[in-house]
């Protein structure tokens, strides 16, 4: 039987909204947390005021949790290193680390989305910077950092290949009002955390145009479709499409205001450009530019995905929604689960 222990020390690297959200409630869990973010002032800010004023102003840190000022103290005697950047820098951290990291010090990270300039998924960018030797894991599903930080609940999944360190992590993680499930299936996870932010443009651009709950409800669920069918194609296990990275998180991020990428959809609906909208929102939009990374790999791995494909057609080929709209509809019919 294993015993479970909270480790010593977790390094959480990336101190925007969902970094500052996790180091809060690992902290809370009752861990020695270090908090590092590659902005100094921020992290001197953060340090004084004992909050992220910038990403997550509500929410106050625990005791448990300090800010390191420089890379290297974070890391210093950590168990568990948390990685919690954009998808954009994610190889770029992990190539910073490499020669830092002990033996021992195993990694996880809440990345989500395609690398953009080689379609690779953050576990195959890990693999390929830091070796297969180690210990990994991903951390995903419906999380919002807002609600995450003013502890509301909230329930998401770990994936590790070692069963024992997915539930590790979970147990570090977990409190009265954080659950954390376990999965050994990291491309399952993963694909579902990389295709909901591209559906969740498509949402936004869907409700700020006005086509109705019942355009939504089809996007979602025939999102879902493309999304497991990628998955699978890629190695993943279906069942995983049908739990928190898979359904959950995709539900989340299209109906709720919270998702930036959702926002993101209404305001080019709206009329607005993609730069102005990405401006107004003030923080990586995954999903934009992810767009163009997930049709690359549906391509790749030969995938059909007109909704995803057709988000594409709307943000880079100037085609409209309504002419979006009219050729999915104007498909030829077929069996739902083909």
């Amino acid at each position: 039987m294993t015993v479970l222990a909270p480790p010593s020390q977790i390094a959480v690297l990336g101190a925007g909204s969902w970094g500052t959200a996790l180091a809060i409630q690992c902290a809370r869990a009752g861990n020695a947390v270090r908090l590092w973010g590659r902005s100094p002032p921020l992290c001197a800010a953060m340090a004084a005021a004992r909050c992220n004023q910038r990403y997550l102003p509500d929410a106050a840190f625990p005791d448990g949790l300090e800010v390191a000022l420089e890379l290297a103290d974070a890391l210093r005697g950590a168990d568990d290193v948390l990685v919690a950047v954009p998808s954009h820098a994610f190889r770029e951290l992990l190539t910073a680390i490499h020669d830092q990291l002990t033996a021992g010090q195993r990694l996880c990270w809440a990345t989500k989305g395609f690398e953009i300039s080689t379609g690779r998924l953050p576990d195959e960018v890990a693999r390929e910077v830091l070796g297969t030797g180690r210990l990994t894991a991903v951390l995903s599903g419906p999380t919002f950092a807002r609600e995450v930080g003013a502890g509301l609940p909230t329930a998401m999944t770990i994936a590790s290949r070692d069963a024992d360190y997915a539930a590790q992590l979970a147990h570090d993680f977990s409190t009265s009002v954080f659950r954390a499930y376990t999965s050994t299936d990291i491309v399952g996870v993963e694909v579902g955390g990389a295709v909901k932010n591209v559906l969740a443009i498509g949402a936004g651009l869907s409700d700020g145009l006005g086509f109705g709950a019942n355009s939504r409800i089809a996007l979602i669920t025939r999102g879902l479709v493309e999304m497991t069918r990628l998955g699978v194609a890629l190695g993943a296990q279906r069942e995983t499409f049908m739990g928190l990275a898979g359904l959950g998180d995709l539900v989340l991020t299209c109906t709720d205001n919270q998702s930036r990428n959702r926002r993101f959809g209404l305001l080019l609906a709206k009329g607005q450009g993609a730069e102005a909208a990405l401006a107004e929102i003030g923080q990586v939009v995954e999903g934009y530019k992810a767009t163009r990374a997930l049709r690359a790999v549906a391509l790749r791995e030969r995938v059909t995905m007109p909704i995803c494909e057709g988000i594409h057609a709307v943000l880079y080929d100037g085609m409209s929604a309504d002419q979006v709209v009219q050729g999915l509809m104007l498909r030829p019919i077929k069996p739902e689960f083909d």
